[in-house]
């Protein structure tokens, strides 16, 4: 079996696992930041959730890059991939793991529903960001987004470009994530657009099955009455000539 059989068998096999496994990491990473009051036990179990899934992930990663035939070119096709699972350090920066293999599942099982999968995108983009924002922001001095409400408000006004100004991140680390939220927000206005002018094209191209009986209907009735024309004009010709 080549490598690219092995890479592509690998990747059919373990897309919904991951999926999974990425919403439970989201999950595990959400809880201790919406709720931080919760008890240690608690809040330990979803470090160690994070931790196991995130091993999850760089095994995934090593492997597929291990059976990938052209090594480099794999690299260069996964950047995501690679900034997810090479910044361990950085915590708020593993949810690029949760994003990049929820977005490669996503993508493939609702290509052709661009409305399904533009919202699913947006509603995880606006998530992540709120969270990520919210991490970056609490306990800052000069912070103006205190909670997750304040947080999620300022997510959907930065990704759909509206941006009032009652809220923004003042940390390097929030403005990261504006700055990545802005691009988001941008991408999946030009997916809603090129999806609308692309269906209006089609609309516009394919043909009518309803008009198409009709005009074969009039083109018949005017080739008859061309024939008939041809043969008054034919008839009235005749004595003349003679």
């Amino acid at each position: 079996m080549s490598g690219m059989n092995r890479l592509e068998r690998w990747e059919s096999r373990t897309q919904t696992p991951l999926m999974i496994a990425a919403l439970v990491f989201l999950v595990a990473f959400a809880i201790p930041i919406v709720n931080p009051g919760l008890p240690s036990s608690v809040l330990r179990t979803c470090t160690v959730v994070q931790d196991v899934i995130w091993g999850v992930f760089l095994v995934d990663y090593a492997y597929r890059l291990v059976v990938a035939p052209r090594r480099w070119q794999f690299v260069r096709k996964h950047p995501v991939d690679l900034a997810a699972v090479a910044l361990p350090a950085l915590r708020p920066l593993r949810l690029v793991a949760a994003l990049s293999f929820a977005h490669q599942v996503a993508g493939e099982k609702l290509r052709g529903h661009v409305a399904l999968y533009v919202t699913t995108a947006t509603l995880l983009v606006v998530t992540i960001s709120s969270l990520a924002v919210l991490n970056a922001e609490r306990g800052h001095p000069d912070a103006t987004i205190q909670t997750w409400q304040e947080s999620l408000w300022w997510s959907f006004v930065t990704v759909t470009t509206v941006g009032y100004g009652d809220y923004a991140p003042v940390t390097g680390e929030g403005r990261l994530f504006a700055v990545g939220l802005m691009l988001c927000g941008i991408a999946l206005l030009g997916i809603v657009t090129a999806s609308l002018a692309s269906w209006l094209l089609e609309r516009i191209s394919e043909p009518d099955p309803h008009r198409q009986p009709a005009t074969a209907a009039d083109v018949a009735e005017l080739a008859e009455e061309v024939r008939a024309l041809r043969a008054e004009l034919a008839g009235l010709r005749g004595p003349d000539q003679g």
